[in-house]
């Protein structure tokens, strides 16, 4: 079987899967995980927002190769041309066991060759890193969890329930080519499964020179992304223009920029500051959060964005030229809102905007949450101690959001859970679209083994 060849513009060798598609027996996911990545890296999957992009599907068919050279039957299936995802559903040992879901998404952000120290889609390994647009975002998770299924498959070990797998393409965007497909066109697949993980969490925070944080997402932040616009009368640009949608669109951005949003503390959240004092061993102030977060560095950020609702304005639209008043004006805003929180939010920001700007949604997406107390979260903070000795595993809520939310549309509860070992010199966080986004070769091999003691308890 010929795998698919990865697509980056600085991958002019196969990649070696391609080249040598079966593993030898004793070939550990370890061994195999960093060649993976860096294949997956090479795949230019960028995804631009509002059906632009480069399309998933060569991705997909290198993961669909994959697993069908481990002795599954994996569909690729597509929501518009190009835009593919895989899912592979493989049988447990007991059928009346639950079945679990793994998700993770193929696509990436933008990335500018001209500010990366290597090319964006290289998927260069350079100084114990691999390099390149996805590497934490998720492509890693992504070749963590193909080269821990292959092995347990090969040393044929299955899991009690079913495990099911999904590869998504448009987690980048608002989904609806990805998870909200699949959750629409496929959810046979899916059939009995009520718990799964995906990213954005199990990763190591150094807290002492013997403790590391891990934080297990347990609840993510809702989305709003939408669209304001402002209308007015259009005129000549040299004339008086006392209703220029423009300047009433500028002021209403102003106010909702400069509005200092309260500090609200959920549960989860609640659960882990309790989980970082702990580990600490010191309490922390909640009257000073900001503070605190702002002390503590790496560990800090964990909570620094999900102590309050948020509303970043992230575009802006109006004019054709310079001496034409507009008749409307229009921007974009990406709101989170807290569990619980989000009548709260809106309500603040229409009184920010004020009567005269308008809100629609782009996507819209309520706050989720999973049991921190359950058998699954403690099954994750096991494998990871199992692993690293000094391991602290917290409950975690995310700032921002993942496709979580689709599978929750099923009664799928999903943690955050990508194991990664890092050293302290990486801010990891800073990796999410971030340039020069990398992880750690050793980080990896370390999540293989991670995921593998996990998946011995479904």
């Amino acid at each position: 079987m010929t795998l698919p060849q990865a697509t980056g513009t600085q991958a002019t060798d196969p990649p070696p899967a391609a080249r040598s598609v079966t593993a030898a027996q004793d070939v550990t996911a370890a061994d195999e995980v960093a060649g993976i990545c860096s294949d997956l890296l090479r795949f230019d999957t960028t995804n631009e927002g509002e059906g632009r992009g480069q399309p998933e599907r060569p991705a997909a068919e290198y993961v669909a190769a994959l697993l069908d050279d481990a002795g599954v039957e994996p569909i690729v299936v597509e929501s518009a041309p190009g835009r593919a995802s895989t899912l592979v559903r493989i049988p447990g040992t007991d059928p009346d066991a639950p079945a679990f879901l793994i998700h993770g998404h193929l696509d990436v952000v933008p990335a500018d060759p001209d500010e990366w120290s290597v090319h964006p889609f290289s998927g260069e390994e350079r100084d114990g890193y691999l390099w390149g647009r996805g590497a934490v975002d998720m492509k890693g998770t992504l070749a963590m969890t193909l080269a821990t299924v292959r092995q347990r498959l090969r040393e044929g070990r299955r899991t009690r329930g079913d495990l099911v797998l999904a590869f998504l393409a448009d987690e980048e965007c608002t989904a609806v080519y990805g998870s909200k497909y699949v959750v629409d066109e496929c959810r046979d697949w899916f059939t009995g499964v009520t718990e799964a993980i995906s990213e954005s969490g199990g990763f190591s925070v150094t807290a002492a020179p013997d403790t590391r944080i891990y934080p297990i997402a347990t609840g993510e932040r809702g989305s709003a992304w939408m669209r304001l616009t402002a209308r007015g009368t259009a005129g000549h640009g040299s004339k008086p223009a006392p209703d220029n949608a423009v300047a009433e669109l500028c002021h209403a951005i102003s106010r909702l920029a400069s509005h200092r949003w309260p500090v609200r503390l959920t549960p989860g959240v609640r659960a882990l500051l309790d989980g970082i004092a702990d580990a600490l061993g010191e309490p922390l102030d909640h009257d000073r959060l900001d503070a605190e977060a702002q002390r503590l560095g790496q560990v800090g950020k964990l909570f620094a964005g999900t102590i309050r609702n948020s509303a970043n304005p992230t575009r802006l639209d109006a004019g054709y030229k310079v001496n034409v008043v507009p008749g409307s004006a229009q921007a974009q805003v990406d709101g989170r809102t807290l569990p619980g929180l989000g009548e709260e939010f809106f309500a603040t920001l229409d009184r920010l905007l004020g009567p005269k700007i308008t809100r629609e949604f782009i996507s819209h997406e309520e706050a989720i949450t999973a049991d921190p107390d359950g058998p699954t979260f403690h099954a994750l903070a096991d494998a990871l101690r199992a692993e690293d000795p000094g391991a602290r595993p917290v409950p975690y809520v995310m700032s921002g959001g993942t496709d979580a939310k689709a599978f929750a549309r099923l009664g799928i509860r999903s943690f955050g859970f990508a194991p990664l070992l890092l050293g302290p010199e990486l801010d990891y966080q800073a990796m999410f679209h971030g340039v020069d986004e990398r992880v750690p070769v050793e980080g990896l091999r370390f999540g293989t083994r991670v995921l593998d003691r996990f998946l011995d308890t479904r």
